[in-house]
């Protein structure tokens, strides 16, 4: 058996339904041909290095599989006809897995981790984002605070300059 890695990008405004549809998809085609579907790695959305069909983004994916080559045309040929997916492209990872359930029990333990990573990040990126809704908060209640001292130092100008205009006026007369 063969180890396949078949990379490809998926239109960045998908959803994750839609994600999860693709990919079954092309399990379904891995599950008919009697390919062994190892893992996928989730790259996230990237930019791209040049505008495909005007998308500038595009998100990621990698699905690897034991296979001894007869799948990958109907895998290719699959991704072709979907048109959520951009682009992909297949490469012979490993000529020859000797232990295949050895790299399984490897795939799964790499697919937990990633697992594992992405619930982590997902939780930091909450965090982030209520510090940022914090700080966008308390900057707003700073900038209204600063405009109630304004209005009030700008009503206290213009009745200096009211009385300056009335000294004015009064030199004017006695002349």
């Amino acid at each position: 058996m063969r180890e396949y890695e078949f990379t490809f990008i998926v239109q960045p405004e998908i959803s994750e339904e839609g994600l999860q549809a693709i990919c079954e998809k092309f399990e379904r085609v891995l599950e008919k041909q009697g390919s062994i579907r190892l893992h996928y790695d989730d790259w996230g959305r990237r930019r791209l290095a040049y505008e495909i069909q005007k998308f500038q983004k595009g998100h990621y994916l990698l699905l690897y599989f034991l296979d001894d080559g007869k799948v990958v045309t109907e895998l290719e040929r699959a991704a072709r006809l979907d048109d959520s997916v951009l682009r992909f492209l297949t490469v012979l990872v490993n000529d020859e897995v000797d232990d295949i359930e050895a790299r399984k029990a490897e795939s799964a333990s790499l697919e937990e981790e990633r697992k594992r990573k992405a619930a982590e990040r997902a939780v930091r990126d909450a965090e982030e984002a209520a510090a940022a809704a914090e700080a966008r908060e308390k900057a707003a209640a700073d900038s209204d605070d600063d405009d109630d001292s304004e209005d009030a130092d700008e009503s206290s100008d213009s009745d200096d300059d009211d009385d300056d205009d009335d000294d004015d006026d009064d030199e004017e007369e006695t002349e």
